[in-house]
């Protein structure tokens, strides 16, 4: 589909949140199919220095303040709103505001909202492996936050027209990653794989979602749009590892030490920190992810879609040890592009 309006100019997407992970992947996807790109951010001459390869047109605003997205989202066909509040703090106090704001401006510019969902939703004693039918019972602050926001989006649908689209994903990874238990826990920031630390209980399956392919996923589905219904939420299953450790394994495997040792998380330090460092309350609270198998079933994206975007997880892994510097045969990956498959 060719991404052009009525009016044969191209398509124009507000992204609130460029700088963090799927934002910038996100983006870049937008930017590759010809898309016109704008970023909001509070301070966007920072911005356009952090996100160099992002040929965007930056505008600056707040994302709590609905004026300021509703302006910036003037004439966009969409607004991917993939903005979080930093180190997990104040989730009620700044995401369900921000998702506000982006449902407002949409209610009258008439742009679909795209945002990227977790599991947070869900308890894994009781589902498993879940689908987009699968009860919500979300057992942390968090999760009851996320399950609102969804909510919301779903009442903007039904009361007011607006249309949104929700694609729930594992754990990030992939080149470009700032956050998540890969870049931030398993492993060393610029050093070689000689250890990895391996967070939940080794047998429990986990799922991850390599950002590449799940920007790729969301492109895909925008570019359908006009088939989905007003409030739409898909799964995404990306590498799913049962037992979990698998990742641990890939990750000393495509390192290039498949033998280097599988740690333990310091849980217990954490535990007796918590009290004192916001942080780590806030890690303590999602732990119940890490202790029970959780994995998501993406029939209906791959009924819609065909198939499912995925890059083998070997050559993903390379792609974000390399960005993160922690190679040694030399591979860069400066952009993770080129070793992505993107």
């Amino acid at each position: 589909m060719s991404p052009t309006q009525a009016n044969s100019t191209p398509a124009t997407a507000l992204v609130i949140g460029a700088t963090g992970d799927f934002g910038d992947h996100m983006t870049a996807v937008l930017l590759a199919r010809g898309w016109r790109v704008k970023a909001l951010n509070r301070r966007p001459a920072l911005a356009a220095k952090a996100k160099p390869h992002l040929s965007v047109e930056w505008v600056q605003g707040d994302a709590m303040k609905a004026a300021d997205v509703t302006a910036a989202a003037e004439g966009c066909a969409i607004i991917v709103h993939a903005a979080n509040p930093p180190a997990y703090r104040n989730w009620r106090g700044l995401a369900l505001p921000m998702l506000q704001s982006a449902i407002e401006a949409a209610k009258i510019t008439g742009a679909r909202i795209v945002m990227p969902g977790n599991v947070y939703n869900y308890d894994p004693r009781a589902t498993p492996v879940i689908d987009e039918a699968s009860p919500q019972h979300p057992v942390s602050r968090k999760g009851a936050v996320r399950v609102e926001m969804e909510e919301r989006l779903e009442a903007a649908a039904a009361e007011h027209g607006v249309k949104s689209l929700t694609v729930r994903a594992g754990d990030f990874f992939g080149p470009r990653s700032d956050n998540g238990w890969v870049a931030g826990q398993m492993i060393k920031r610029g050093k070689p794989v000689r250890a990895v630390v391996y967070p939940g209980v080794r047998k429990a399956a986990h799922a991850f979602a390599y950002l590449p392919d799940l920007a790729e996923t969301a492109m895909r589905l925008v570019e359908r749009r006009h088939a989905l219904a007003d409030f739409t939420v898909f799964h995404f299953g990306g590498h799913a590892f049962n037992p979990g450790v698998g990742m641990a394994e890939a990750l000393r495997r495509a390192g290039g030490h498949p033998k280097a040792p599988i740690r333990g998380f310091p849980w217990p330090m954490i535990v007796a920190a918590s009290p004192v460092v916001p942080l780590f309350r806030e890690l303590l609270e999602m732990r119940y992810l890490w202790t029970q198998s959780l994995t998501l079933d993406n029939a209906r994206l791959v009924a819609f879609l065909g198939a499912e975007p995925h890059t083998p997880i070997d050559k993903a892994l390379r792609a974000t040890l390399a960005d993160l510097g922690c190679l040694e045969d030399g591979a860069t990956g400066a952009s993770g592009m080129a070793l992505a498959g993107v």
